[in-house]
């Protein structure tokens, strides 16, 4: 689809061993039809297939697949605690849990961020094509990360929300448009560009940097971004801090 970007994987060449994958689903006709259009490919072979959270550390341990794809209702529990119990599970030296791709009925904002968190390489909702689901396999067993373009114009809006509800976390004494203005600031923008991103006035701004510096105890911008980069805001790899 137009709106998916996803890191593009290395090209294959007929000699290299097919990408094995590990169906997670509880649906057996949805495993078989999935099964058969991944496998009608070349350099693609369905390994194993399961159907509970409860099958998938014993399926990836006995079949080695180089990803799984997972639905996100399973019958004993989500596939995001599948998703999580992989992440976190002992592995053998050098050894690293396969990369996931969510396969799901939900396009629910709250269930692709969870999906993000949990670490998920890719997330796609069902009803995408064949050559769609291909890529994002190949592509997430590569290294990659892809979603499907029905949820990719909203991952930068969720993680933006996210960073404003930290922020006010880890500064309660801000009100909420406060936080939001201190995450901007941190991330090296000058006033101009959060009033332009926040649609109000510049004066706007100046006020509410100012408040911030008031609630901080700090005199300058440079402290408020350093405060704010010290408690995990902002990028310190970006632009400079501008003035008030």
């Amino acid at each position: 689809m137009d709106e998916q970007q996803p890191v593009t994987p290395p090209d294959r060449s007929r000699d290299d061993p097919p990408v094995r994958v590990l169906i997670v689903d509880d649906h057996p006709l949805f495993r078989a039809g999935l099964k058969a259009a991944l496998e009608s490919a070349e350099g693609v072979a369905v390994v194993a297939e399961a159907e509970r959270v409860a099958d998938v550390p014993g399926a990836v341990a006995r079949h080695r697949p180089d990803v799984v794809v997972m639905d996100l209702s399973l019958p004993d529990g989500s596939g995001l605690e599948a998703v999580r119990r992989l992440c976190a599970g002992e592995r053998a030296p050098g050894e690293q849990a396969p990369p996931v791709l969510m396969l799901t009925m939900s396009d629910d904002d709250g269930n692709l961020l969870a999906a993000l968190q949990a670490g998920a390489r890719g997330y796609l909702v069902k009803g995408a094509g064949r050559e769609e689901v291909l890529h994002a396999v190949r592509t997430v067993a590569a290294g990659g990360a892809v979603f499907g373009g029905e949820v990719a114009g909203r991952i930068t809006a969720l993680l933006a929300g996210a960073r404003m509800r930290e922020a006010g976390q880890l500064f309660p004494e801000l009100t909420a448009r406060e936080a939001e203005v201190l995450d901007l600031v941190a991330r090296g923008h000058d006033n101009r560009r959060i009033a332009r991103e926040l649609v109000v006035a510049e004066k706007t701004v100046r006020n509410h940097v100012t408040h911030i510096f008031e609630k901080l105890h700090v005199a300058t911008r440079a402290e408020a971004v350093a405060r704010a980069r010290d408690m995990g805001l902002g990028d310190a790899s970006g632009p400079g801090t501008g003035l008030q």
